[in-house]
């Protein structure tokens, strides 16, 4: 009576917002669905199903390129020069030196874009020109993908993909049952099973469907793959839900399965597949954020050095026009100061490279192609490479301080293999055969949990979703998720087969028994729900609801009566946890046929629903879902994937924070975190199950006390939260409590999250501490977070694509992740790093020569350089070398680099680029432009530079000074670059050649071409004078002789282990002993460090007393110990106990007693004298 009173209450409720429809079809919220007329023209008309995935076309090319060109501040900034070069009279530097060398830069721009597209229309137009079977006129006709459109009723045979959505009417099989692939939709390659309603089941001839009337009504088009509303209603009939079961989507294949038919529901780019195609947020690195900050900088310094000049211009122009009368200073534009800012702002525009973007596209283009291609990072056996699915962020691998990673199908296999259960109280495992197993023995000696342990079996045998297909002796299930799988397997083991499935019902082998169960409803498991119920009706006639889930949703759900197992099997599902096993608890109802029934009618009114459907359907099951009898648990492992334990341990090593977000049960979550490494035995562990704010408020502020009062700045201590703590904890007035104490954690856990937790903590993490954080998952409730982090990192695994889709990285496994940090992060950062310092040195070098002749030329404006080869400096001369460092530059060989990890600390801390290293640059540069002007100035001094006593222009100065800066910058790349290939010394030596190959023939274009009219002879004048040669000598020398004399004294004094390393392995000596002589007044710790080369871990320890014996608490830092050219210092000793536990051989898997959050976490009672230094480089 109760639970009628229940339903009554439920419709009242539903009948608020259930859709009343009138006889025509048609209301006030048919705005809000879709109304698809069968075999009958549409209400409205929609969209055909041609898709574009190309970015541009004919028309809109142009348009949308510049748009995309000119959001560029550098790209803006040149256009205004150009621009202003216009002007009559105004430009120094003539009229198109600016604007063609932009024009070149954009062309490339552009032929890249053309042939990324043309790539895509083809691509396009293959698919768009696919053939396809439709009923027109009660006949079938041949069409192009392209033509269809909304209502259309198609033919798709075997293997062949779907090209629209559609709802599936018949098929050759029994009851419109069907088998699809999604592997293009969401990288599972098991097959799915889709059956069409029992209304057309039967329309298998052309007369059958040509006769249907009716129409569908279903929801607007969306982008949730896992979703579909709508409603069947033919004329004169009942209507009929539809669900995603009868949904055929577009990019899916059909498979075993002759041919459906279907009707479209959604086409083109309304179709599911392609309102997912969105693009990935746009991320930008932090090297990009920085530079652009340096680039307005220089612009304001610009802005100053401009109104200086014109100042300056103004106040010699007055003093010198009345005495200088023939230079014509008294002519207006002279005394314009207008005039002059806008001269000065063209002749000094090249302090910003014009080529630094262009050239920073190509080469992380090529970088993501050697991420692409390298071997080291391809697993052969699912035949899976590294993927760069962007470039932009290559650079960003390189300063990665925290990670945050997934557990299942991430640390470990996902992969499940079923191990143990425990059924009525009993502890059973499989054995090779059922016959060996006891508990087929307890089964047929009739043992009291007899029934029990068979009620067991049938629950694992019948409820799931697997598809069975027999290929010789053996059955292989095709399942949704590796769990499923491991389930049903794990019925297999104790001899209970599952081999038939039809849309009525499932045929099991129980020991030599055909059972058949008749499948009522199916009530699908959501991470909402966190369970699967399914209700049948057995051999013997009776309802059953077999239902399995998390035991925190099974143990609300248990009948008040049902006490028998509830303890024994919880005290089980603890072991199996604490082993590192996934766990899910079984429980069974009797229902009674006339409660069923009533049940039925109101689950029917739900599932057809088209509004709200999902909340009434979870209400509706939870009515039935209630009074259930425990029958036991399962534990399924799901091991760890290679190398992970050393991938985390090098990364740690490295200074990188792990925290792993994960949806399991906190005690499997924390073993699998011993197992990897990343909790060790001599860490506290803080646990946070709190179920209010108030105590989740108290647990917080408490622990954040205890740490503040400690003297340690990096506690050892691993945080352990659930979800639900989590959710009070993310709270507006506990957030920044709450992200104080997880960043003194040395290792963060989270249970039980959902998707949005897990981007939540993301964000939490980015925000706060500025810092280049990584999300890495492989399923798609690991996008969030991966679009949330800085670099989002995608593993191909058994969960399909959807991660590594929507990822800026993809690789395999896991343990790549510490190639493509350590390795091609690190190695990435550096050759950004110099190529952008190297590009604003060579042009600060070049341009301020402007400045410094400006003095002689009494502030005119006038150029020193010929007007082209100032234009072309950055496109031509000095390309190559910035060029080849982004793309062959490295300080250390890879093995090197994942040998020792702690490599990866100066890019990870920003040391080889950063606001101090930049204006370092800059002012090198500014000397660097001094010694390179006046040392050429001071020989052309004497007015005479050849015997025969003739003299020259300042243009003949110009191009000698042109030519030492040319070498001098490219001597300069050479003195920056470790790693010398051959496509270095021709970048480099290519340069100078190229720049004296250039001379001779310009110096021979005029007449013949009208360009260089002053520069006719410039190579017989320039290379017939000693002083050329002289200066060509001495000049480069004396200019890099500062670089080279404080790159000695750094090399030898205030030597970095990075150096060192790289030195020895070019003497290709014992890295062991890279350390052992000194290099700084304190040899000792020359010797230290020597000694942390020659082991595996990265600690150094030295013993010694402080006041003969002195306690010190878990997490307390010895006194800060630091030398500045190497940043050592200190740890803690419960970070040196942890890591020397981590290099020994063998890990236990035992468990520590683990501190509630009641508990204090500092201990009290070790005491030590050991000071542990760690190398932070």
């Amino acid at each position: 009576m109760a639970l009628r009173n229940v339903y009554k209450a439920l419709r009242m409720r539903w009948s608020h917002d259930e859709d009343i429809t009138s006889s025509a079809g048609y209301d006030a919220e048919d705005g809000e669905r879709r109304v698809i007329i069968l075999n009958g023209a549409q209400p409205v008309k929609y969209c055909n199903n041609r898709i574009s995935t190309a970015k541009y076309n004919i028309i809109s090319f142009l348009p949308s390129f510049l748009f995309e060109q000119f959001r560029r501040y550098s790209n803006c900034f040149f256009l205004l020069i150009a621009l202003l070069q216009q002007i009559p009279d105004v430009s120094p530097t003539g009229r198109y030196t600016t604007l063609v060398p932009l024009m070149f830069i954009l062309s490339v721009s552009a032929v890249k874009e053309i042939i990324e597209d043309v790539k895509r229309h083809r691509a396009d137009n293959e698919i768009n020109h696919r053939p396809i079977e439709r009923l027109e006129n009660g006949t079938w006709s041949t069409v192009r993908w392209a033509e269809l459109t909304v209502g259309d009723i198609i033919k798709v045979s075997i293997n062949t993909f779907f090209p629209a959505d559609l709802i599936i009417l018949s098929s050759s099989e029994p009851q419109a049952m069907c088998f699809i692939e999604t592997a293009n939709l969401d990288g599972e390659t098991n097959l799915k099973i889709r059956q069409g309603v029992t209304a057309t089941a039967g329309l298998l001839e052309t007369k059958d469907l040509s006769m249907l009337q009716g129409r569908i009504e279903c929801e607007l088009p969306n982008r949730h793959l896992y979703e579909f509303n709508g409603v069947l209603k033919e004329f004169g009939k009942q209507s009929v839900s539809l669900g995603n079961d009868q949904v055929l989507q577009r990019g899916a294949m059909l498979r075993n399965t002759a041919w459906v038919f279907g009707v479209v529901v959604y086409s083109g780019q309304e179709t599911k597949l392609m309102k997912n195609s969105t693009s990935a947020p746009l991320k930008r690195s932090t090297v990009d954020k920085l530079t652009n900050t340096q680039i307005l900088m220089l612009f304001m310094i610009l802005i100053s050095l401009c109104i200086t000049s014109g100042l300056c211009n103004l106040f010699w122009t007055r003093e010198h026009s009345e005495t200088d009368w023939y230079l014509g200073l008294s002519d207006f534009k002279s005394l314009s100061l207008g005039y002059n800012l806008l001269t000065f702002f063209i002749l000094y525009n090249n302090l910003i490279p014009i080529s630094l973007q262009v050239t920073l596209e190509l080469v992380r283009f090529l970088q993501a192609i050697f991420i692409n291609y390298d071997i080291e990072m391809y697993h052969e056996p699912s035949d899976t490479p590294a993927m760069a699915r962007t470039s932009n962020l290559n650079e960003e691998l390189g300063m990665v301080k925290y990670i945050f990673s997934d557990k299942t199908g991430t640390l470990t296999q996902n992969v499940m293999v079923f191990k143990k259960c425990s059924i009525a109280g009993h502890i059973y495992a499989p054995q090779r055969t059922p016959e060996e197993s006891l508990l087929v023995q307890n089964i047929l000696r009739r043992h009291e949990s007899a029934e029990v342990i068979e009620e067991f079996l049938v629950l694992l045998s019948v409820c799931h979703t697997v598809i069975p297909e027999r290929s010789d002796e053996s059955i292989i299930y095709h399942a949704a998720s590796p769990d499923e799988r491991a389930l049903v397997e794990g019925a297999h083991f104790f001899g209970y087969i599952f081999d038939t499935r039809t849309p009525e019902y499932v045929e099991i082998n129980a020991l030599g028994q055909r059972r058949r169960y008749q499948v009522l409803n199916v009530l699908e498991f959501t991470s909402a729900r966190k369970r699967m119920s399914l209700i049948v009706r057995t051999p013997e006639g009776k309802i059953k609801l077999f239902c399995k889930g998390a035991d925190s949703v099974i143990y609300e759900r248990l009948s008040a009566q049902d006490r028998q197992y509830r303890d024994r099997t919880l005290q089980h599902l603890e072991e199996f946890a604490s082993e590192g096993l996934r766990t899910l608890c079984l429980a069974v109802a009797d229902i009674q046929p006339d409660v069923y029934e009533e049940w039925r009618n109101t689950y029917h009114k739900a599932a057809t629903a088209l509004q709200h459907r999902e909340r009434k359907l979870e209400d509706a099951a939870d009515l039935i879902e209630i009074n259930l009898r425990l029958l036991g648990a399962t534990a399924i492992e799901d091991r760890l994937q290679d190398g992970v334990p050393e991938t985390i341990a090098a990364l740690m090593d490295a200074g990188i924070y792990i925290w792993v977000l994960t949806g399991d049960k906190q005690e499997t979550a924390i073993n699998i975190g011993y197992s990897c490494r990343l909790i060790s035995h001599t860490m506290d562990i803080l646990i946070l199950n709190e179920e209010s704010l108030d105590a989740t408020r108290d647990v917080i502020l408490r622990h954040l006390g205890e740490f503040k009062s400690s003297t340690a700045n990096d506690m050892n201590v691993a945080l352990v939260i659930d979800g639900t703590t989590l959710k009070y904890a993310l709270s507006c007035d506990l957030r920044g409590d709450f992200q104080e104490l997880c960043l003194l954690c040395r290792v963060v856990i989270c249970c039980r999250v959902s998707p949005m937790q897990k981007a939540e903590v993301v964000e939490m993490v980015t925000q706060s501490t500025k810092a280049v954080t990584l999300a890495i998952g492989d399923g798609a409730n690991d996008v969030a977070m991966i679009q949330k982090a800085n670099v989002g990192i995608g593993i191909s695994g058994v969960e399909g694509l959807q991660a590594a889709c929507a990822s800026d990285y993809s690789i395999a496994q896991f343990r790549y992740l510490q190639r493509l940090l350590l390795v091609h992060g690190a190695w990435n950062y550096a050759r950004i790093s110099k190529l952008i310092l190297y590009s604003f040195y060579k042009n600060v070098c070049l341009y301020v020569i402007e400045l410094w002749f400006a003095l002689y030329s009494g502030w005119s404006g006038q150029i020193l350089f010929e007007r082209w080869t100032i234009g072309l400096y950055n496109v031509l001369f000095t390309a190559m070398p910035p060029f080849a460092m982004g793309l062959f530059e490295k300080f250390c060989t890879a093995e090197t680099m994942l040998k020792y990890p702690m490599l990866y600390k100066p890019s990870q801390n920003a040391k080889l680029f950063n606001v101090k290293v930049f204006w370092i640059w800059i002012f090198n540069a500014l000397l660097h432009s001094v010694f390179l002007f006046w040392l050429p100035m001071a020989a052309y001094s004497s007015d005479t530079i050849w015997r025969d006593g003739k003299t020259n222009d300042y243009l003949m100065m110009g191009n000698m000074v042109y030519t030492y800066v040319i070498v001098t910058v490219c001597l300069k790349a050479g003195l920056i670059t470790n790693s010398w290939t051959w496509l270095t010394h021709m970048a480099i030596w290519g340069s100078i050649v190229l720049w004296f190959g250039f001379v001779l023939i310009y110096s021979h274009c005029f007449p013949t071409f009208n360009i260089g009219s002053n520069f006719p002879g410039m190579d017989i004048m320039m290379l017939s004078t000693p002083v050329f040669y002289l200066g060509l000598v001495l000049v480069p020398i004396t200019t890099l002789l500062i670089d080279v004399i404080c790159k000695l004294i750094h090399n030898t004094v205030f030597k970095t282990l990075t150096e060192a390393v790289r030195e020895t392995e070019i003497r290709r000596n014992d890295l062991a002993e890279v350390m052992n002589e000194p290099r700084s007044s304190d040899s000792g710790f020359a010797y230290a460090l020597g000694k942390l080369l020659r082991s595996s871990s990265v600690l150094i320890s030295r013993r010694s007393s402080f006041n003969g014996s002195k306690e010190f608490s878990v997490g307390q830092r010895a006194h800060s110990l630091r030398i500045e050219h190497l940043d050592l210092e200190d740890d803690s000793v419960g970070q040196q106990r942890s890591r020397k536990r981590q290099s020994e051989v063998g890990w236990a898997t035992t468990n520590k007693p683990r501190r509630s959050a009641g508990e204090s976490v500092m201990s009290n009672s070790s005491t030590t004298s050991t000071i542990t230094t760690t190398l932070h480089m």
